[in-house]
């Protein structure tokens, strides 16, 4: 699309480096990639993946980045440090021969803190930055360049912060970032101040990274954009160090929805912004905010009462956009009919073709409910979900049957005098018309129960060899509000993998730990044997 579309708005995603400095929060290397997929679903442009040669996760994702089908990986670092040329910087190198496509880098815009962080001549900082953006935009194609504390430096220099970012653009930066760092500008000041640097760098190039340290990042985005700043950065459900940075979830139906923008993010791939949400904060292991504009389980949830009559009339009367259009779904506590069209819509994704009026459809909404009252989750699980439903359409095979397990731990010193400890996993199915019984040892106990478990499956399902287990999360939910407050239920999500690449993720749950990992693995081998289209064996 031509950079001349003044409708036109790019996106940016930096949650797996600013997210990556959220207090808490430590993405794994399949974190990152599962993230990086989910960005690039959605349709977002570009997806910083991290600073190559900063650690160790982030080296091992820019070896073996995902590939992705419209969106541009990008490399982060800084521009080259005082005293050396672009070429010869050690901190530039990882970068410019890392598999991203573009880079973006961040230096100092504000007088301040090149004399007194820097301690260099301020014509030295703007050659800095001069000689980086060019050297990247001749190695990598796509260079940035953010500045960092903008705000601040403008409104303290307002010449010096506009050399530096002059200094970018005409050494070939596609976009120039105004960072407001410390997020402390003001939505009115935004607007302002990014007006009028549209009359030194045209707004085509201009970006706006806003952190949301008094709750205006959002606003501060939308200001910019207003003001004519054409690409915005922020991250999935406004993760980021402090209190964040502005709030991709909320950005773009805001942009598409309100605005009448265009992104990259298509009809289709607005629908998934709920499921990219949800998926983060169960890669995170915590709980989403069911109060999140757009995406949040209560953005449209509605209480009996009054609301309940007009919404079943007019759905618009409550609700300013159908909640659909971000793959979410309406809420109404006392209506049957809840989570109906959320349903349809799933039943749809998977392939399968149900007529509307079909009654399986109203039973599978309410074992849906009744399963989301236990504890189980499908937002994350979409392979659960499919076993789910094609079991009630009797699609899937019995496999295997589950006789019994038993785990044990061992802790001890061995000979060596080191401290040890051991799982075991014991474990009897009956498949193939036998019953059968095998022991394996493990790292911990899910990992001894599920070598057992594929120990006994292998010689009746040899595709069974290819699939691992890649993730597993155990999340401790509240007791309900009609328990006696001891009977905390807990949720195992697993993610599988096999030869393929392919990836499926399952949930269990159980009050106890062990028997909800069963669960979760027991999902995980049916929906592999079923997707391959192997026949069931547990009583042939």
């Amino acid at each position: 699309m031509s950079e001349n579309n003044d409708n036109r708005i790019y996106l940016f995603d930096t949650t797996l480096r600013d997210g990556a400095q959220t207090q808490g929060v430590d993405f794994t290397v399949a974190d990152k990639v599962a993230i990086a997929r989910a960005l690039d679903e959605l349709g977002i442009d570009h997806i910083e993946g991290g600073w190559p040669g900063a650690n160790p996760t982030d080296d091992a994702f820019f070896n073996d980045p995902p590939a992705l089908n419209g969106g541009t990986l990008v490399a982060f670092g800084m521009t080259r440090r005082p005293g050396r040329s672009a070429e010869n910087d050690p901190g530039l190198a990882p970068l410019l021969s890392s598999k991203a496509g573009a880079v973006c880098l961040v230096g100092k815009s504000w007088d301040f803190h090149v004399d007194v962080a820097l301690e260099i001549p301020r014509e030295e900082n703007v050659a800095m930055i001069a000689d980086s953006i060019a050297l990247a935009k001749r190695r990598k194609g796509e260079a940035m360049y953010d500045a960092e504390h903008f705000f601040d430096g403008y409104k303290a220099n307002p010449d010096y912060a506009l050399q530096c970012i002059k200094a970018a653009y005409e050494a070939g930066a596609r976009w120039v970032v105004l960072c407001d760092t410390n997020g402390g500008t003001l939505p009115h000041e935004v607007e302002r101040i990014v007006a009028e640097v549209t009359a030194h760098v045209p707004g085509s190039h201009l970006a706006i990274h806003a952190h949301n340290d008094t709750e205006n990042a959002v606003a501060n985005s939308l200001a910019a954009v207003r003001a004519g700043a054409r690409q915005i950065q922020g991250t999935l459900n406004g993760l980021g160090e402090r209190c964040g940075n502005a709030n991709l979830c909320s950005l773009i139906p805001t942009l598409v929805l309100k605005l009448g923008y265009e992104t990259g993010v298509t009809p289709e791939g607005l629908r998934k912004l709920t499921h990219a949400s949800r998926l983060l904060d169960d890669r995170l292991n915590r709980a989403s905010n069911r109060h999140q504009a757009y995406v949040g389980e209560a953005a449209f949830a509605h209480k009996g009462g009054l609301h309940v009559s007009a919404i079943a009339k007019d759905p618009s009367t409550y609700e300013h956009i159908d909640p659909a259009l971000v793959g979410n779904r309406r809420h109404v506590v006392v209506s049957d009919q809840a989570g109906r069209a959320n349903i349809l819509t799933r039943l749809e994704e998977i392939g399968v073709d149900l007529d509307p009026k079909d009654k399986r459809i109203n039973r599978l909404v309410e074992i849906v409910k009744e399963r989301e009252y236990e504890g189980y989750s499908y937002d994350g699980a979409e392979a659960s979900f499919e076993l789910l439903v094609r079991k009630m359409l009797d699609e899937v095979p019995d496999y295997f049957k589950l006789v019994r397990f038993r785990v044990m731990d061992d802790r001890r010193w061995n000979a060596r005098g080191e401290l040890v400890t051991e799982s075991e996993a014991t474990i009897t199915l009956e498949a193939g018309g036998a019953q059968m019984m095998t022991v394996a040892d493990g790292n911990g106990p899910v990992n001894a129960l599920d070598t057992a478990l594929r120990k006994a499956l292998k010689p009746l399902y040899p595709d069974l060899e290819d699939m691992h287990l890649i993730d597993y999360k155990v999340r401790i939910l509240p007791p309900r509000a009609d328990s006696t407050g001891t009977d905390a239920v807990t949720r195992v999500m697993i993610e599988s993998t096999n030869g393929a690449g392919e990836r499926w993720s399952t949930v269990g749950v159980s009050a106890n730990i062990i028997d909800a990992s069963y669960g979760a693995l027991r999902d995980a081998i049916t929906y592999k044997l079923y997707r391959q289209g192997i026949a069931g064996r547990a009583n042939s």
